[in-house]
C-alpha cells in the first residue's frame, strides 16, 4: 500500500480500502470509507461552468473502452496526481455526502484508481454508503 502520511503510515481511509480489497463486506471498513473525506477532481474545463447552480457539484465522468462510466475520487493528492496528472484542482467532500445525491445506477464510483487498493462501487452501492453514516 502506498504510504501517504508524514509518518509513513497509510491513512485510515487507505487502511479501510485495503481491508475492503480482501473482504468487500467488512462493515467497519465500509463505515470508515463512507465517513471519510475524498478528493474529487475538477477538470480544468469545468471550473465555474456557465449555468451551474450555486451549491451544485459537477462530477467528472470518465468513460472506459468497455462503456463503463465512472467518477474517480482519491484518498490523497499523491494518488490523484499519479492517476490523473493533468488534473490541477479538486474539491474535498465527505464520501457519504457525495453518495447522497448519486445521479444514476449506471454511473460507478472509482476510489483510488490506479492504486493497489482501487475500489469500484456501482451506482446503487454508492447511494448505500450514505446510510452507513446516518447521512
Amino acid at each position: 500500500m502506498t504510504e501517504n502520511t508524514p509518518t509513513g503510515d497509510p491513512t485510515p481511509v487507505q487502511q479501510a480500502l485495503h481491508l475492503l480489497a480482501a473482504d468487500g463486506t467488512n462493515a467497519v471498513a465500509l463505515g470508515t470509507l463512507a465517513a471519510s473525506e475524498v478528493l474529487l477532481p475538477v477538470p480544468d474545463d469545468s471550473v465555474n461552468p456557465e449555468g451551474e447552480e450555486p451549491g451544485s457539484l459537477a462530477l467528472p465522468v470518465f468513460e472506459q473502452g468497455d462503456g463503463l462510466r465512472l467518477v474517480p475520487v482519491f484518498t490523497s493528492e499523491e494518488r490523484m496526481t499519479r492517476a490523473l496528472p493533468q488534473v490541477r484542482s479538486y474539491r474535498t467532500i465527505r464520501l457519504a455526502t457525495l453518495s447522497q445525491g448519486w445521479p444514476a445506477d449506471d454511473l460507478s464510483l472509482s476510489i483510488d484508481a490506479g492504486s493497489p487498493d482501487t475500489l469500484t462501487v456501482q451506482g446503487e452501492g454508492v447511494r448505500a454508503l450514505a446510510t452507513l453514516t446516518g447521512g
